[in-house]
């Protein structure tokens, strides 16, 4: 079992200064409509596992993160606990499960207050990215160590993208009003990662809204930075998405053991 997760650890001997703990926040309240009717889109199965469980495994792998905060439908707590029991997790991580809200934004907020005092650096992770590798997962926290308020991993565009206006009708084209420099847009991962009292913050503040964290930090006025993002981070929305993550899973499994 992990260190008490209300007690931050001793000084660091070697540095003098207690090293900065990491907490990661998993919302995982949505229903997941797009992969058709059924179980909710982190309880679908990956691999004969939910994908809840790889994205827990995902933020447990790396040896910053001590506590994953799960945040569950508003009433599946007991079972997404349950789940969690039910499948071998590391020990030096503790797990919370908490009700979520309404929308991920609030989710996210419930996952937030949720967590004890000690905690100085946040993940927020989608359920939906059961395969991020760990190198990606600490390379966020360390560029939150290095003093960035927001880090998201990042990845350039190999599509060219069109900027268009909406549809004068139903089922008529869309115009294109402008074709943007691809070279300086990016398609953001999670995890995100915060300095949380940061997070905090923008949660109290920002009240549009939003796809991602980053963005409300943004609207503080505050500069997010982006570390390379990975190809196998790619977000479970699709039947087809499913399909690629057995893929993954598989090759994992057969090259590595996993």
């Amino acid at each position: 079992m992990s260190a008490d997760p209300l007690h931050p650890p001793s000084p660091n001997p070697a540095s003098g200064r207690t090293a900065a703990r990491t907490a990661a926040v998993i919302p995982a309240a949505g229903r997941g409509v797009r992969l058709g009717p059924g179980a909710p889109k982190a309880l679908r199965a990956l691999g004969g596992t939910p994908m809840l469980v790889h994205a827990v495994r995902a933020m447990a792998d790396s040896r910053a993160v001590s506590l994953v905060v799960v945040v569950a439908p508003p009433d599946g707590a007991p079972e997404v606990k349950s789940l969690l029991d039910a499948h071998a997790l590391p020990e030096r991580t503790d797990f919370v499960v908490v009700p979520g809200g309404g929308s991920r934004q609030e989710s996210v907020k419930l996952g937030l207050d949720a967590l004890p005092p000690g905690y100085d650096i946040v993940l927020v992770h989608d359920a939906a990215r059961p395969l991020v590798p760990v190198d990606t997962v600490d390379a966020v926290i360390e560029a939150v160590r290095d003093g960035a308020p927001a880090v998201v991993p990042a990845l350039p565009l190999a599509d060219t993208v069109k900027q268009v206006e909406p549809a004068a009708a139903p089922d008529e084209p869309e115009p294109v009003v402008a074709t943007p420099d691809r070279s300086l847009l990016r398609a953001v991962q999670t995890p995100q990662g915060f300095d949380r009292a940061t997070l905090v913050r923008a949660h109290e503040t920002v009240r549009d809204d939003v796809t991602d964290d980053a963005s409300m930090v943004e609207q503080l006025g505050l500069t997010v930075v982006t570390v390379p993002g990975h190809e196998e981070a790619f977000k479970v929305t699709r039947p087809l998405d499913l399909i690629l993550a057995e893929a993954v899973l598989a090759r994992r499994r057969h090259n590595d053991g996993f």
